[in-house]
């Protein structure tokens, strides 16, 4: 049975065999992961949902193995729940419902966005965590840039050093990625781009797309993309000190939640 769309693509990727070539089910990946829920949309066939279910399962464990963490981790212990083909919004390929706690990729065009979504999921859930006295709905980058009331420790500290080096220079002024974000969000007339949690989550897509595991149904277009054009994703000494902070960020995260010693 044939499935039309985006979703048939051959989606390139070089990790490990997570699945020997057998097919999974999102009933498989809830189980596994913990999620919360996972809604499929009534338009979803079989077949489609074959295809994703695999393209889902061995996109997640390629971030787990890029990562260095669990599934724990990226369920966010338990709280976040997945949709394929329903729950997103109208005009976007996917999308994070901070109010559900729901990371939605459209049927046939969510391919690539995993990583991004994701990392909005991460932000909105690690926020209580890092800052004090924040209110529901809140994401750690946007706290960082307000000057919320940090919870003092190690993991908290190297998070917060990584938002400082996204949004200002060394001087305090703002930052040519953050400069770069208005400049296109300028040109086409709208506030979106400079959104601190857009910046922290484009900068995360660059930091996984730069890693020797690639998956493009994880992440694709942060270097070719009429996007990247823009200039929108971290480039050049700042992509790589972002990339290096957050893989060490998230490598003492899983050695912290496994137990094992930084």
């Amino acid at each position: 049975m044939s499935v039309p769309g985006r979703l048939h693509r051959e989606f390139y990727r070089n990790g490990a065999s997570h699945r020997d070539g057998a097919d999974v089910s999102f009933q498989d990946i809830r189980k596994l992961f913990n999620f919360s829920a996972i809604t499929i949309g009534r338009w979803v066939t079989a077949a489609e949902q074959q295809v994703a279910a695999n393209l889902f399962f061995d996109a997640l464990y390629d971030l787990i193995d890029i990562l260095q963490v669990n599934e724990q981790v990226i369920s966010l212990n338990g709280s976040l729940a997945l949709a394929f083909g329903s729950g997103g919004q109208k005009h976007s390929s996917a999308h994070y419902n901070s109010a559900r706690r729901q990371l939605a990729l459209a049927k046939n065009a969510g391919g690539g966005a995993l990583a991004h979504e994701w990392f909005h999921a991460f932000d909105h859930y690690i926020a209580g965590k890092v800052f004090a006295g924040l209110e529901h709905g809140h994401f750690a980058s946007k706290a960082w840039l307000d000057d919320a009331d940090k919870i003092e420790h190690p993991l908290n500290q190297r998070l917060c050093d990584c938002f400082k080096l996204l949004f200002l220079q060394p001087d305090g002024s703002p930052s040519e990625y953050f400069q770069r974000s208005v400049e296109a969000d300028r040109a086409l007339q709208m506030f979106y781009y400079a959104m601190p949690q857009e910046m922290a989550a484009r900068a995360f897509e660059a930091c996984i797309q730069d890693h020797k595991i690639k998956n493009a149904f994880l992440v694709q277009g942060t270097k070719m993309s009429p996007e990247a054009r823009l200039g929108i994703y971290p480039h050049g000494n700042l992509r790589i000190q972002v990339n290096q902070q957050l893989t060490v960020y998230f490598n003492l995260l899983g050695k912290a939640l496994s137990g094992k010693q930084a």
